[in-house]
């Protein structure tokens, strides 16, 4: 199983960005798949999930109206737009494969991460 994640990068309060994760290894049509980050000095965060045919996605209170999650089958890829980025939304952002519990903030299964700094 590989999860790799690109996208992340510097922008200003207000912006946006779009996180991909390409996934390699595994069947990825048939699994939920989240996203989760990890802001310096704090713990993890669980984000954003989506079922496994894309019908169903849910997200952290702190996100919500902010973030879409999404994913396109044929690509094996995971996307999270982020808009009106915040500064508190500055983390290392991972693509994931939970187990069990979707909204789990430690999935097993995960990348390494892509870096989002959002600041003037």
């Amino acid at each position: 199983v590989q999860l790799v994640e690109t996208g992340g990068g510097m922008v200003q309060p207000g912006g946006s960005l779009r996180l991909s994760c390409t996934a390699s290894g595994f069947t990825f049509r048939f699994y939920a798949m989240s996203w989760v980050r990890q802001a310096p000095g704090k713990g993890p965060e669980w984000v954003s999930a989506i079922n496994s045919d894309g019908g169903a996605t849910s997200y952290a209170d702190s996100v919500k109206g902010q973030f879409t999650i999404s994913r396109d089958d044929a690509k094996n890829t995971l996307y999270l737009q982020m808009n009106s980025l915040k500064p508190e939304d500055t983390a290392r952002y991972y693509c994931a494969r939970p187990q069990t519990e979707l909204r789990t903030p430690t999935p097993r299964i995960r990348g390494q991460g892509t870096q989002v700094t959002v600041a003037s």
